[in-house]
């Protein structure tokens, strides 16, 4: 009821806030939220990828083969965003040890499909789509030390 009263009378609390203080509040998810969207957007971006794999069999599956792999692991990308936030994702995507991985990987989410949709060359949408995979594995999997998978991912990638 005070809340209510401070509101009519124009007395709102969040006045002492400063404009960016009442941004961030407003817009700031609880951890169970995250999570919860997290687990949506991943399991989205799995069913995406698991469904245009199942669709590649068809006739002229390989377009769509090509559009539900990208959107799938676009949506898997996206969903880590919920844990860890979209600015921090990103400085973690292009940190050095990270950067060759990501570079790749973005370029193959394009590259298949401009191969399947412009170039018409089914065998290069999915070897990007193979690269796209490998560049994610090796972008979410490498850590600051030298660990083996980023050895391997390295190796891949030279």
């Amino acid at each position: 009821m005070d809340k209510l009263r401070r509101v009519l009378s124009g007395q709102e609390e969040n006045e002492e806030l400063g404009l960016t203080a009442q941004v961030l509040d407003a817009t700031t998810l609880s951890y169970s939220t995250r999570v919860k969207w997290f687990v949506i957007c991943f399991a989205g971006g799995i069913l995406c990828s698991i469904l245009g794999t199942a669709l590649l069999f068809l006739p002229n599956g390989i377009k769509l083969f090509a559009v539900f792999y990208t959107i799938g692991n676009i949506a898997a990308l996206s969903s880590t965003c919920f844990l860890m936030g979209p600015l921090k994702q990103l400085q973690r995507m292009f940190e050095r040890t990270r950067l060759i991985a990501t570079i790749v990987m973005l370029l193959c989410l394009v590259l298949t499909l401009c191969a399947v949709f412009w170039w018409h060359k089914k065998g290069l949408a999915i070897i990007f789509c193979i690269l796209q995979f490998l560049a994610m594995t090796c972008s979410l999997s490498m850590i600051e030390s030298v660990s083996p998978a980023a050895l391997a991912c390295s190796v891949c990638l030279s």
